[in-house]
């Protein structure tokens, strides 16, 4: 009886799980096309551009400075809109990009409030980063000619980050956002706190192509459009590959962005990538092997025995200046040598000089062990 049962269940319960899957694959929507989607997006951005004015806190050393308020023209002879601001010469000014992503050129409105006075991160940095994120949403059935077309609703918001994002693990418009904008300083204050000045904020304003499409996330319903406002305080320099380069340092053609076009989705022309030096199609921030020698870029980067020096692998370039707050010497007068030949000094400080790391030819005249791609 007890055995009858049991199979009565397991029975029943298969049947249960097959009913379910058939009535759930019924209900899901096939992916929208990017483009149609993208052309519905941008004119859902570009109505709350217009229809919407900010308000902006400046209190220099205190947390809420560079604080961001959008909300609805109410007073049309009064208030400026946020596409007022385009191509603005002054502060605030809203900026436009085109991020070429799954066939389509994006438009990428980011609104600078303030630009930053430090450096800027790549697209594959970390970033201490405060954030408000929203999602917009068109009214079914509502017109152009109605102020309120678009609503915003919050989904997320830190105040006090406290570990860095990294922007190749983040959506897409952050990673074409930050790197517009610039870290500012940074002072011990009280009880161990940290006062940021003159850091680089701003809003931007992205496509669902560039942020969760059709996934979505949490309550982020899918195929929303997004808007974040931010507040970039310090950047972390990251080493995706582990291979003793920063991943920054790794941007082959110059242009301020690495990029690992092996997804034929986001990239369907599947065209060769600028910074991948030995054309395998890995970018060489991933890479370990860089040149395809069949040696490790953290080999071919290695000291030579009694160099001197604090650190074991050579940085990209020379770091002249210790931090004083370690208690290690960060000093490297020498950056990644270029490869010499026999009798021929090695070049460490030429900015265009051919790096080992990247010189086939490295290993031709010296009869070492190959440290193999793991």
């Amino acid at each position: 009886m007890n055995k009858f049962k049991y199979y009565f269940i397991l029975t029943f319960a298969t049947l249960a799980i097959f009913s379910c899957s058939k009535s759930d694959s019924a209900d899901v929507e096939p992916l929208r096309d990017f483009q149609v989607q993208y052309d519905a997006d941008i004119a859902v951005i570009e109505d709350y551009l217009k229809t919407n004015t900010i308000t902006i806190t400046e209190a220099a050393g205190k947390p809420e400075d560079q604080d961001v308020k959008i909300k609805l023209i109410t007073k049309p002879n009064e208030e400026k809109s946020i596409w007022f601001y385009l191509n603005s010469p002054t502060f605030p000014t809203l900026k436009v990009k085109t991020v070429n992503l799954h066939n389509v050129d994006y438009k990428l409105y980011y609104l600078v409030l303030r630009e930053g006075t430090g450096e800027s991160p790549s697209n594959v940095d970390g970033v201490l980063s405060s954030y408000n994120g929203t999602y917009l949403f068109r009214k079914a059935g509502a017109t152009t000619t109605d102020p309120s077309v678009v609503t915003a609703t919050q989904f997320e918001e830190i105040v006090f980050p406290q570990t860095f994002y990294d922007l190749y693990q983040m959506v897409k418009g952050w990673g074409e956002t930050f790197p517009e904008f610039k870290v500012g300083t940074s002072d011990p204050g009280n009880n161990g706190t940290i006062v940021y000045n003159d850091f680089g904020a701003g809003v931007m304003f992205l496509p669902s192509g560039l942020g969760y499409y059709a996934g979505g996330s949490g309550s982020i319903p899918s195929y929303s459009p997004l808007v974040f406002s931010f507040k970039l305080y310090a950047l972390q320099r990251l080493d995706h590959d582990g291979d003793g380069v920063f991943s920054y340092q790794e941007d082959k053609d110059g242009d301020g962005y690495v990029r690992d076009m092996r997804n034929a989705t986001e990239y369907p022309k599947q065209l060769p990538n600028p910074d991948d030096t030995d054309g395998d199609g890995i970018p060489d921030f991933l890479d370990v092997d860089d040149d395809g020698d069949g040696y490790t870029t953290k080999f071919e980067i290695t000291k030579p025995a009694g160099s001197p020096g604090a650190s074991k692998y050579y940085p990209y370039d020379p770091i002249l200046i210790d931090n004083p707050l370690t208690p290690v010497d960060e000093r490297e007068p020498r950056g990644i040598p270029q490869f010499a030949k026999l009798g021929e000094e090695p070049d460490y400080t030429s900015p265009k000089r051919l790096r080992i790391h990247v010189d086939k030819d490295h290993h031709t005249a010296t009869p070492v062990v190959p440290v193999k791609k793991p």
